[in-house]
């Protein structure tokens, strides 16, 4: 057995995480318990439910007992299965339109934020522990939007958190900016369980809402982080590394805004040796604001 003792913060931080990931709400019993003796315990319980009964010696006819009928046991009755938890119960298409309605309905930031967090129509929010909504300001006219919440989005409730917003942090201050003077958000505002990707309804249903608040944010540029946020965009096929690093302008709500793609961060920390790439579209994406916005 590894003593805590023997690992490092960051390994210590890791393995926890992992724990609060996998459910654990308890690293140790306040008494121990025997766990194989609570086992041989059950499983002699179970044999001795299963055992055969002692059949009761025959009685003579006048001194056998006449069952009462009024007192016979009633047939048991099986209780119903309970109803799945919170588990929208209406098509797809009509969640979708449901979607559409409350995200137009907004005139602010604030408000969308608002009906995201009241919308029951997609079962992602189901599993997921928090709503993740844009954070930031849309001042700046700059927005970066990444895939789906993270594990670490998921549990601390804002988007890019963990090590890879740690590094997201770094990327932007290299190129003169700060989260705080930004928006940063994702397509997919609910964490999908176990990190799959999200089926092709719920992207549509979660759809209204990305577009809306690109509308209310009124960016002049986007940089669109990872292969799922890129392909979404630019309805393309193609893998983040045949989209990243080129300009493209795309149409929200009838608003055309130029967006340019690189790797997104958790991306980087896999594999390092990409991080020239991703400074390459740092600049490009530093060069356009800088003629954009600051003039």
């Amino acid at each position: 057995m590894i003593s805590a003792s023997d690992l490092t913060p960051a390994e210590l931080a890791a393995l926890l995480h992992f724990h609060a990931d996998a459910g654990v709400d308890w690293l140790l019993e306040e008494q121990p318990v025997d766990r194989f003796a609570e086992f041989e315990a059950m499983r002699a319980a179970r044999q001795g439910a299963r055992a055969p009964q002692p059949r009761a010696e025959a009685q003579p006819p006048a001194a056998k007992a006449q069952p009462d009928r009024r007192q016979a046991a009633k047939p048991a009755v099986a209780s119903p299965p309970p109803a799945p938890r919170n588990t929208p119960a209406i098509p797809d298409e009509q969640a979708v339109e449901q979607a559409r309605f409350a995200a137009e309905s907004a005139r602010s930031l604030g408000e969308l934020k608002t009906a995201l967090e009241a919308f029951s129509s997609c079962n992602l929010k189901n599993s997921a522990r928090s709503t993740i909504f844009a954070s930031g300001t849309a001042e700046g006219r700059v927005m970066v939007i990444g895939p789906m919440p993270s594990a670490d989005d998921d549990r601390e409730g804002a988007p890019f958190a963990g090590r890879a917003g740690l590094l997201l942090d770094k990327m932007l201050a290299a190129i003169g900016l700060q989260r705080d003077n930004i928006l940063l958000t994702n397509v997919i505002p609910w964490r999908p369980p176990g990190n799959r990707a999200p089926s092709a309804p719920e992207i549509e249903i979660c759809r209204p809402f990305i577009e809306r608040q690109i509308a209310l944010a009124e960016p002049k540029a986007l940089l669109l982080l990872g292969n799922f946020t890129a392909r979404h965009f630019f309805g393309s096929a193609e893998t983040i590394h045949g989209l990243r690093g080129q300009w493209r302008d795309i149409d929200i709500l009838g608003r055309t805004i130029p967006a340019i793609a690189s790797l997104h961060p958790q991306e980087l920390l896999t594999a390092p040796i990409n991080k020239r790439l991703a400074w390459n579209d740092l600049l490009a994406f530093k060069n356009h604001i800088d003629a954009e916005i600051l003039g």
